[in-house]
């Protein structure tokens, strides 16, 4: 058994690996007071083997990797070894499905006749080469009372969902765990980015309301959308801040370092908010004369990419059905959301309010972490790291809570979603418990 990391407060400590297309984020940190999340340490390097959310090239990711682990590890002063990833790119797919269990009594529903409706999901035949990542209940139906949405410790005798399902395929999936497994490093969860992101910046009235999370990241665009505090709907869209930076470096002939940091420092997502006469003098190539670039040609050039962009994430909220039922709108996040006049051109083309979502909210006062560092977390650029560590440290307390019911002392790997597939939900469950337990197993799997 895996030994956990302990603070002195005896709050586990929690690893987050972003695996971007532009950056790889190590973020390590642990609860500190009710909702509140402690940044012990951050380890960023740069991303090359990245390409749209998808790793490209095995080894260049690794080195990534073990370079921003090493910052991480040295500056929080934590041997990492395990580390919750998030996952995106253009192949991640999600689905509506429809459960049912029918009980061999009326008695209480406990947690583990939602285990069977969620095992029986990961039962479902995908097409060749996808993979389940996560399933995602919504609202429960107990003897025909629709609308539910906690059903534990109610009498019914027949449990019907709905579920999101997530998928992805199996390669991707499998590249990521080699590159894991490549920097001395183990998996404890696969977390979806924009379910990631969505904790670090939505809080529950938002997900009550209705809101769309959209992740604009350098490779992908992240859509997660939420109405009465569940899912609704989850998109990956191809395009991201890479192409616009090659947008401005084949529009204005330049490097693209260069086009990175006009992009950065000069760049607006609204031309008619600039002035027409004002001008960036880029270098010139070796000698070459310096090049003059008008602010405004800049913006016509990054506004038609994020048109585009903006376009892909409606046609996605009205695919949803959910397009007149967001009281509170569009949340921007990722390193995207930083363009100038974005919330303006995302309220114009959509007819939806907008802000941009901020993960500091979730941040404790940090003493450990240099000020420049820590002001930098509270940039939209850290949200999905920043929403890695809650979903590993919300995973670890819900083991401790069912550790605490059972009197069962699992690690939190022991029951992933790997568990449920590899063995099956009930073969697990019967192996760990041992003789003279508590739990009954005629009232779980329904024998006599």
């Amino acid at each position: 058994m895996k030994t956990k990391m302990k603070t002195e407060r005896d709050s586990p400590i929690v690893v987050g690996l972003d695996i971007g297309t532009t950056k790889i984020c190590v973020t390590v940190g642990r609860r500190s007071g009710a909702k509140k999340i402690e940044i012990l340490g951050v380890g960023k390097a740069e991303s090359s083997g990245v390409s749209r959310g998808v790793v490209a090239n095995i080894q260049k990711t690794v080195n990534s990797i073990a370079q921003a682990v090493e910052e991480a590890g040295g500056q929080s002063n934590v041997d990492i070894k395990v580390v919750n990833v998030g996952i995106a790119g253009q192949h991640i797919k999600s689905i509506q499905h429809r459960g049912i269990l029918t009980r061999k009594d009326d008695n209480e529903i406990s947690r583990w006749d939602i285990e069977r409706l969620i095992e029986d999901m990961y039962k479902l035949v995908l097409p060749p080469g996808e993979e389940i990542i996560h399933v995602l209940p919504q609202e429960f139906t107990i003897d025909n009372e629709p609308g539910i949405k906690d059903p534990i410790g109610m009498a019914g005798r027949r449990m019907e969902a709905n579920f999101h399902i997530i998928s992805g395929h199996v390669s991707a999936i499998k590249n990521i765990k080699k590159c894991i497994d490549n920097a001395s490093l183990e998996v404890q969860d696969l977390i979806l980015e924009p379910l990631a992101s969505s904790e670090a910046v939505l809080d529950e009235a938002d997900k009550d309301a209705g809101v769309v999370l959209v992740d604009i990241g350098g490779g992908t665009t992240d859509v997660a959308i939420f109405h009465e505090g569940i899912i609704r709907h989850t998109a990956v869209i191809p395009l991201g801040g890479n192409i616009v930076t090659e947008d401005i470096k084949q529009g204005c002939a330049v490097l693209r370092n260069q086009a990175e940091l006009l992009k950065i420092r000069f760049g607006s997502a609204l031309a008619d908010e600039n002035k027409e006469n004002e001008v960036i003098c880029v270098p010139g190539l070796r000698g070459r004369e310096p090049k003059e670039i008008s602010v405004k040609n800049l913006a016509y050039i990054i506004q038609a990419r994020m048109e585009e962009i903006i376009e892909h994430v409606y046609y996605e909220i009205k695919s949803s059905g959910y397009e007149n039922k967001l009281i509170g709108g569009i949340v921007i996040t990722g390193g995207g959301a930083q363009l100038k006049h974005l919330v303006q051109l995302v309220e114009y083309i959509t007819g939806i309010d907008c802000r941009v979502g901020f993960p500091n909210e979730h941040l404790a006062k940090n003493e450990v972490l240099p000020k420049n560092i820590y002001d930098e977390l509270k940039s939209p650029l850290y949200a999905t790291g920043i929403g890695l560590l809650i979903k590993g440290i919300q995973a670890e307390e819900e083991q401790a809570e069912l550790n605490e019911k059972q009197g069962v002392q699992l690690s939190v790997k022991d029951i992933t979603e790997k568990g449920y597939k590899e063995k099956g939900f009930f073969k697990w469950f019967k192996d760990i418990i041992k003789d003279g337990n508590e739990i009954d197993d005629e009232s779980y799997l329904g024998k006599k």
